[in-house]
């Protein structure tokens, strides 16, 4: 596999901008049509509660993400609570970016000679948008953030949600997104290049960085064109 070298990152790049402060979120569920065929994109609220507990404590997901399997009921209502809609209010001093999280919910639109292989669970992950441009958000955590449960992969749910972001993107006027994953993680290379972005370069995480206490220490920089 081609493999470009590794870089420092510029210094150059400006802080989160004070106007993100004054950021406005969209009514989403009125104005966007997050759906894709079974696939829809849905603000995290109570009712979907149980759905999401369902499929982190699925045997597959215990098995392949433990962290994952170990959410609980109160972990997701603290999540709630801190994000109402799913909304990341901006903190320009904390370096928070404003951004949309949102839940992988599986309805029944198949035809029927899909439904022997239509995952056993009704939610499949959730997908996170950052918005604006700073140092961390360019070089290292991302304007996308993602994660498909293990009894919902196979279906490219991560690719289709990730598509269906991008008119949200646009309409908050970012012309460029950035999308980084971790060198050795093919399976997030392939998904973000399927959706058109370009390799740039592959950097490595600073120490002082949050991703590096989680154990991170390089990153692959995708850029993608809107």
């Amino acid at each position: 596999m081609f493999r470009l070298p590794l870089r420092k990152p510029s210094p150059s790049l400006p802080p989160p901008s004070p106007a993100l402060s004054r950021f406005e979120f969209f009514d989403v569920p009125r104005l966007f049509n997050l759906i894709d065929r079974e696939l829809e994109l849905v603000e995290p609220g109570d009712r979907y509660v149980d759905d999401l507990l369902a499929a982190s404590h699925h045997p597959q997901t215990c098995k392949e993400m433990p962290a994952q399997a170990k959410t609980t009921r109160d972990s997701v209502l603290e999540f709630l609570s801190h994000n109402p809609r799913g909304h990341t209010v901006p903190d320009p001093d904390q370096q928070v970016a404003p951004g949309y999280t949102f839940w992988m919910r599986l309805g029944s639109q198949l035809p029927l000679s899909f439904q022997d292989v239509f995952p056993p669970v009704s939610m499949a992950g959730s997908i996170s948008l950052r918005l604006g441009h700073s140092v961390n958000l360019d070089y290292y955590l991302g304007h996308i953030g993602y994660h498909v449960l293990p009894p919902a992969r196979g279906h490219h749910y991560a690719q289709r949600a990730c598509q269906l972001l991008l008119s949200l993107a646009r309409a908050h006027g970012q012309k460029v997104l950035w999308l980084t994953c971790n060198p050795e993680n093919l399976p997030s290379r392939r998904t973000i290049e399927r959706i058109g972005a370009t390799l740039v370069n592959i950097v490595t995480v600073p120490s002082d960085n949050s991703l590096y206490s989680q154990g991170d220490r390089h990153k692959c920089r995708y850029r993608l064109v809107l």
